[in-house]
C-alpha cells in the first residue's frame, strides 16, 4: 500500500476546515465598541493597583561625578577610578568591558 506523505492528515484538514468556518462565522467588533475599549483603558492609565491616583512627579537628587570617578566609554557607568582598566583617546574603560 503506497502512502502519500505529501497529502495532509485528515485531522489536519479537519481543523483548518473548523478555524476557517469559525473565523467566518465570528462577528468582529465594531468600531463603537473598540473606542470605548480605548478610552476606558485611557482613564486607568494613571491609576495604581490599588486604584490611587498619581499626582507626583518623580524626584531624583543628581550628585556630579567626583574626581575619584571616571564615566566607562563603553558601558557610560560612573565608576571609581580603582577600577579603570585604560584609556585610549582619552576615553577611559573599566576592567568589565576590557576584560
Amino acid at each position: 500500500m503506497a502512502t502519500d506523505y505529501d497529502e495532509l492528515r485528515t485531522d489536519v484538514k479537519e481543523s483548518q476546515e473548523n478555524s476557517l468556518e469559525a473565523l467566518k462565522s465570528a462577528k468582529a467588533p465594531d468600531a463603537k465598541s473598540v473606542v470605548q475599549e480605548l478610552d476606558e483603558a485611557d482613564a486607568l492609565d494613571g491609576l495604581t493597583p490599588g486604584g490611587e491616583f498619581i499626582a507626583e512627579e518623580l524626584v531624583v537628587q543628581v550628585i556630579p561625578q567626583a574626581d575619584d570617578e571616571f564615566t566607562c566609554w563603553s558601558c557610560f557607568l560612573v565608576r571609581h577610578r580603582s577600577q579603570k582598566a585604560s584609556e585610549n583617546d582619552g576615553h577611559a574603560y573599566c576592567v568589565e568591558c576590557v576584560g
